[in-house]
């Protein structure tokens, strides 16, 4: 067992397709073909969105568990916490890799675009005629992908684009629209978010991601309560609880090890923080 959770880049998957540096586009996915052992946590630099076609799989992200089945649109971002606990022999997708280097910045946080940064779940099932054009739009991505041109990355990135708009709008579905007044605030919050994904386990405090984003604590605390009813310092502990839960269900590291990679003093200190977020000591937990 593992001692850490691995963070995987996107070469390794994409080990059989050299030029695959920025986005890659296998032909179909099936159980058992990973290019990394995806059965154990671990976080990603890349994004990941896929279509099951056929069988079946449960997929844990942030520890919560996720059924996927034929018509299931799966996205994968980079820095959560995610694991395949099962995957069906006869388990088939249609996949897209791409770095985050690969979509602009700005098309990442406007538009329909934003549930990249902040998607409503990560598991999307689908109807059958929505399925259907999904499917059609990543077997062209396929096309394009493997067919040599000299435009081809530029083809191939307005291909994944388009397919991105129309997930986002699969996504704007299921979504209540914010006011206009709260986008900013809306903004920060997922930036946010963003950060404590990336930093959680080695910063605690308000201080630091208001310095990040470029604003004051106060600021901050005041847009997380407004926009997610809960305080800055409350979604950094959550963060924390949840680094701290999978480390104690996924490594053999003892509980002062535990303490001293999430930063705290002592493992004393660490069990009070657990058990004042869980009522369950770290003990009891990996127990449990």
């Amino acid at each position: 067992m593992n001692n850490q959770i691995p963070t995987y880049q996107l070469h390794m998957f994409a080990y059989y397709d050299e030029a695959a540096a920025e986005v890659f586009c296998p032909e179909y996915h099936a159980g058992g073909k990973a290019g990394a052992p995806i059965s154990v946590p671990y976080r990603s630099d890349y994004y990941k969105i896929s279509l099951c076609l056929r069988g079946t799989a449960e997929l844990k992200i942030n520890l919560q568990t996720y059924v996927v089945g034929p018509g299931c649109l799966v996205l994968v971002t980079p820095h959560i916490i995610k694991q395949w606990t099962h995957i069906s022999d006869d388990y088939e997708a249609l996949s897209v890799f791409f770095t985050s280097e690969f979509i602009t910045t700005n098309n990442a946080h406007v538009g329909k675009l934003g549930f990249l940064l902040n998607p409503i779940t990560y598991v999307l099932p689908l109807l059958a005629p929505e399925a259907a054009n999904i499917a059609t739009s990543f077997r062209f991505l396929q096309q394009k992908y493997r067919t040599p041109h000299a435009s081809r990355r530029e083809i191939v990135k307005n291909i994944i684009n388009g397919l991105l708009y129309e997930v986002g709008a699969l996504y704007d579905q299921k979504s209540v629209p914010l006011p206009v007044a709260h986008s900013r605030s809306q903004g920060l919050t997922t930036e946010f978010k963003q950060l404590i994904q990336v930093h959680s386990a080695s910063a605690r405090t308000v201080a630091f991601y208001a310095d990040k984003l470029c604003i004051t604590p106060k600021y901050l605390t005041e847009i997380v309560r407004e926009v997610t009813g809960k305080t800055a310092s409350d979604l950094i502990a959550e963060a924390v609880v949840l680094e701290a839960k999978a480390l104690l269900q996924t490594t053999t590291l003892p509980m002062h090890q535990i303490a001293e990679k999430l930063h705290f003093i002592d493992q004393f200190a660490f069990s009070r923080f657990f058990k004042k977020s869980t009522g369950l000591s770290p003990t009891a937990y990996k127990q449990a």
